[in-house]
C-alpha cells in the first residue's frame, strides 16, 4: 500500500489549494483541523482519522479512493479513461441481461398460523381450556419461534406481569420445573400460574399476592398444557 501523504499533497496542489485552505474546508465540514495537521498528513508524519479522511476526500473531490491511492488490485485501475468507459459499458450490458445479477438476499418475514383459544385461561377464578374452541391467527416474528398456541388471560391474579385480555404464547409440554410459569388444568379448571414444587406440596402460585396459592392434593391429577414463553 502506498503512503497517502504524497497523493494528498499532489491533489491539493493540482486544485490550487493551500494547506490553510484545506484546513478551513475540513473545519466547515465538521472536522476541526489546522494547516499544521495537513502538513503532517502530507509528510506521512501522522494520518487523518476515518472521519477526517472522508472529509478530505470530499474536499479534494476523490470519488474512487482505492484507485486514487493505488491500494487496490482492480484491473480497471490499469486502464485509461477510454478503457474504463468500455469496461463500464460491458458491465452495464451484463446487468441489463439479468443473467449475472446478485440474488436478492433480503430476509423474507416468517408468517405462521397458530391457534388462539377464545375461551380464556383464567388467571383469577379458573376456566376450563376447551381445546376445540379456538381461532387460527397469523403471527410474525414477534411471537417466539417455539410457541405452539396462544391463550388470553382473564383476571388479575398474574399482575403485574400478565393483565386481563393479554395474549400469552405457550410451548406445548407436559413437564415444568419449579418456578416456571405455565398453563395448568386442575379440577376441570384451567390456570395460568407459577409452579411451586417442594417436598411438602405442589402449588400453583399467583404473582398477585392477594391471591392464595392453590395446593394440589397428592392424590389429585394436575395437567400441564405447556410453558409460557412470551
Amino acid at each position: 500500500m502506498n503512503k497517502i501523504g504524497k497523493k494528498i499533497s499532489e491533489l491539493r496542489i493540482s486544485k490550487g489549494l493551500s494547506q490553510p485552505d484545506v484546513a478551513t474546508r475540513l473545519t466547515q465540514l465538521g472536522e476541526s483541523t489546522n494547516s499544521q495537521k495537513i502538513s503532517k498528513w502530507e509528510t506521512d508524519y501522522s494520518v487523518p482519522s476515518a472521519y477526517q479522511f472522508l472529509s478530505l476526500c470530499e474536499t479534494l473531490n476523490i470519488r474512487d479512493v482505492l484507485d486514487t491511492f493505488e491500494i487496490n488490485k482492480n484491473p480497471l485501475a490499469k486502464l485509461n479513461d477510454e478503457g474504463k468507459r468500455k469496461a463500464e459499458e460491458y458491465i452495464h450490458l451484463l446487468l441489463v441481461s439479468g443473467m449475472y445479477n446478485v440474488e436478492d438476499s433480503r430476509i423474507i418475514p416468517v408468517i405462521r398460523y397458530l391457534k388462539l383459544f377464545d375461551l380464556p385461561v383464567s388467571a383469577g377464578t379458573g376456566q376450563f381450556l376447551d381445546s376445540d374452541s379456538y381461532e387460527l391467527i397469523e403471527v410474525g416474528e414477534e411471537v417466539p419461534a417455539l410457541a405452539d398456541f396462544g391463550v388470553k388471560i382473564t383476571g388479575d391474579s398474574m399482575e403485574p406481569r400478565f393483565v386481563t385480555g393479554q395474549i400469552v404464547w405457550i410451548h406445548r409440554q407436559n413437564i415444568l420445573s419449579d418456578g416456571e410459569i405455565g398453563i395448568f388444568g386442575f379440577d376441570n379448571n384451567a390456570y395460568c400460574k407459577k409452579l411451586s414444587l417442594t417436598t411438602d406440596a405442589t402449588k400453583l402460585i399467583s404473582l398477585n399476592e392477594i391471591y392464595s396459592p392453590i395446593e394440589i392434593p397428592k392424590d389429585a391429577g394436575l395437567n400441564v398444557f405447556g410453558k409460557v414463553i412470551g
